[in-house]
C-alpha cells in the first residue's frame, strides 16, 4: 500500500479504513439499536388498539361469524404485511408498521375478552406478557452475545409456520380442542426460534432494513404472547 494511502494511526492502533470491520459492526449496531427503538414504539398502538377493540365490542363480529372473522383477520393481516414491505425503503414504512401493530392490537381483542371472563384473566394476561418478555430477551441475548448465524434455520422455520398456518386454518373448521392446544404449544417454540433467527440476522447483517426487522420480530413476539395466552387460559382459567 502507498504510505500516503496508510489510515491514521491512533495510540498506535491503525484507524479502521473506510468500508473496513469497525464500519460494519456499527451499522449493524445501528440498525439492532433503532429496531428495539421501534419495537418499543410499535407496541404503543398495539395497547391502543386492543382498548379501541374492547370499546367497540369487536368480539361480538367474532361471535357472529367465529369462521368467516378469523379468515378476514388473517386476509387483513396479510394485506398489511404486504403494504409495510412495499413502504419499507421510505418514512411511510414507519408509519405502514404503526398502522399494522395497531391493527395487530384489535385482532386481541377476541382472545382478551375471553381473559376478561375469567377471575385471574388479568394476571394470566400480564404472566403472558412476563413470559413473552423473557422469551425475547433470552433469544436476543443468545444472539447478540453469541454473533453466531443462525440463518440456516430459516427453511426450517419457514416450513413450520407454514404448517402451523394450515393446522390453525383447518382447526377453524372441525374444532379440536386438543389441536389446538397442540398448535399453540408449538407455535410458541416456533416463533422463540424465529426471535433468534431474525436478531441473528441483524447483528450479522443479513438484515439492514429496520423497518423489516422490527416487523418479524413483533410477529413472533405477537404470536409467543397469544399462544401462551391461550395456554395458561387452557390450563390456569379460573372461571367464575
Amino acid at each position: 500500500m502507498d504510505p500516503k494511502l496508510q489510515p491514521v494511526s491512533i495510540s498506535g492502533r491503525p484507524a479502521p479504513l473506510p468500508g473496513g470491520t469497525d464500519s460494519l459492526t456499527a451499522e449493524r449496531n445501528r440498525v439492532l439499536r433503532n429496531t428495539y427503538w421501534l419495537l418499543a414504539l410499535s407496541l404503543l398502538p398495539v395497547v391502543g388498539g386492543a382498548w379501541l377493540g374492547m370499546q367497540l365490542n369487536f368480539v361480538s363480529f367474532f361471535m357472529a361469524a367465529p369462521i368467516m372473522t378469523p379468515l378476514v383477520m388473517f386476509g387483513a393481516m396479510i394485506g398489511m404485511l404486504f403494504v409495510v414491505t412495499l413502504l419499507r425503503n421510505s418514512a411511510w414504512g414507519v408509519a405502514a408498521l404503526l398502522g399494522f401493530t395497531f391493527v395487530s392490537g384489535v385482532f386481541l381483542t377476541p382472545i382478551l375478552s375471553v381473559a376478561a371472563g375469567l377471575r385471574n384473566g388479568g394476571q394470566l394476561v400480564a404472566l403472558a406478557g412476563g413470559m413473552t418478555a423473557a422469551i425475547f430477551f433470552a433469544m436476543a441475548t443468545i444472539a447478540t452475545v453469541t454473533k453466531r448465524d443462525f440463518s440456516f434455520m430459516g427453511k426450517f422455520l419457514f416450513i413450520g409456520l407454514v404448517l402451523v398456518i394450515v393446522a390453525a386454518l383447518a382447526n377453524l373448521f372441525f374444532q379440536v380442542p386438543a389441536l389446538s392446544l397442540t398448535i399453540s404449544s408449538i407455535a410458541v417454540l416456533l416463533f422463540s426460534a424465529y426471535l433468534l433467527y431474525d436478531v441473528s440476522r441483524i447483528v450479522n447483517g443479513g438484515e439492514t432494513n429496520y423497518v423489516m426487522a422490527t416487523l418479524g420480530i413483533f410477529l413472533s413476539l405477537y404470536n409467543i404472547f397469544v399462544s401462551l395466552l391461550h395456554l395458561l387460559m387452557a390450563f390456569s382459567g379460573q372461571r367464575d
